[in-house]
């Protein structure tokens, strides 16, 4: 069943609109059920259920490790340290449809239909477009993001965007990490990327268990061929003796339709100035360190009533969720003129 929490308004069942209180309610739970089995949100964010008006996200340094300490020796005092931390807050979103007296009267069952229909799934391209702008705004280097003439926070719990050439240490000052690369997405590109991933450190230098599992690219046609030709086959794409392509068969590829065009509003330079931005998730690393997070508050509540100005029926909806990113290891980026060569 949809997650949607419904309420009725006193008198609405004794209306001429009775009878279409229930049929409405159905559609708006069925609507909601197949946008939930293709939520995007549950594959680039950790979901989390918020109790209070902000939720506080941390990270720890790794510890360095046992020591020889010889017969009877004793125990040495390691130690991990908090990294930075991030505060979501949560936020109200509203939408609302109504049904006149004068489409019960006379039938317009098809109205009944879109009605619904075209509320439920505004909510789901509400949460998908914000869930997709967050990262559009971290490809074009953005600490926020400008949604619907609002102003949210898209940096992570460091001051950075999540794409940055120079992410800081909390510990060790000098030390800066990057998972912004330049390379191109062909099959030494994403070996290169890939490795860079691989490579990331804590703030205190030790390796990671970082291992990207999933590519995600916009809906551009020059990009999905690129990527094919790098993971598609399992000989390597430009060696004439067709030696074996490590990369084939190993990848989850998400194809974001509405990636591209939210980065070039965002941005349109970074698009005509020859980037072609992809990027790898460690989806593993995301959910076990909550590095990226879909805080829901309230879930979709569905109030109906009847409107005192014109007598129409009204569905109102209203929810609280937020987003944000925390960590930014659980993610690389690539393609991006001028941005480090993981190569090197």
């Amino acid at each position: 069943m949809a997650n949607i929490i419904f309420s009725e308004g006193s008198g609405v069942n004794d209306s001429v609109f009775g009878k279409s209180q229930y049929p409405i309610r159905m559609m708006l739970e069925r609507r909601g059920e197949a946008f939930e089995q293709e939520d995007l949100t549950k594959v680039l964010f950790k979901q989390e259920k918020s109790k209070h008006w902000a939720e506080k996200y941390t990270s720890m340094t790794e510890m360095d490790g046992f020591d020889d300490v010889g017969e009877d020796g004793a125990y040495p005092q390691d130690g991990f340290q908090e990294g930075f931390s991030k505060v979501i807050e949560n936020h109200t979103w509203k939408n609302s449809f109504a049904i006149s007296q004068e489409m019960v009267e006379d039938a317009k069952i098809s109205e009944f239909k879109s009605r619904p229909e075209k509320f439920i799934k505004s909510y789901y391209r509400t949460r998908r477009l914000f869930a997709i702008s967050l990262y559009a705004a971290a490809i074009c280097g953005n600490t926020t993001l400008k949604f619907r003439g609002k102003n949210y926070d898209a940096k992570t719990s460091d001051d950075k965007a999540l794409f940055s050439t120079n992410h800081p240490s909390k510990i060790k000052s000098s030390f800066t990490q990057s998972n912004r690369f330049s390379n191109a997405l062909t099959a030494d590109g994403l070996g290169a990327v890939e490795t860079a991933h691989q490579n990331l450190k804590d703030d205190n230098g030790n390796l990671l268990d970082c291992a990207p599992t999933t590519i995600v690219i916009p809906n551009d046609y020059a990009t999905k061929d690129a990527l094919f030709q790098a993971v598609g086959s399992d000989h390597y794409p430009l060696d004439s003796d067709k030696s074996y392509n490590y990369q084939f068969g190993r990848w989850n590829i998400i194809v974001e339709p509405y990636l591209f065009e939210l980065i070039k509003k965002q941005n349109p330079a970074l698009i005509t100035g020859g980037s072609k931005p992809w990027m790898l998730i460690d989806t593993n690393y995301l959910d076990t360190y909550g590095a990226a997070v879909w805080q829901d508050r309230i879930p979709l509540t569905v109030k109906s009533s009847i409107d005192e100005n014109n007598d129409a029926n009204r569905w109102r909806g209203r929810a609280r969720f937020a987003a944000g990113f925390v960590d930014w290891r659980f993610a690389t980026l690539g393609g991006i003129v001028g941005a480090t060569d993981a190569a090197a």
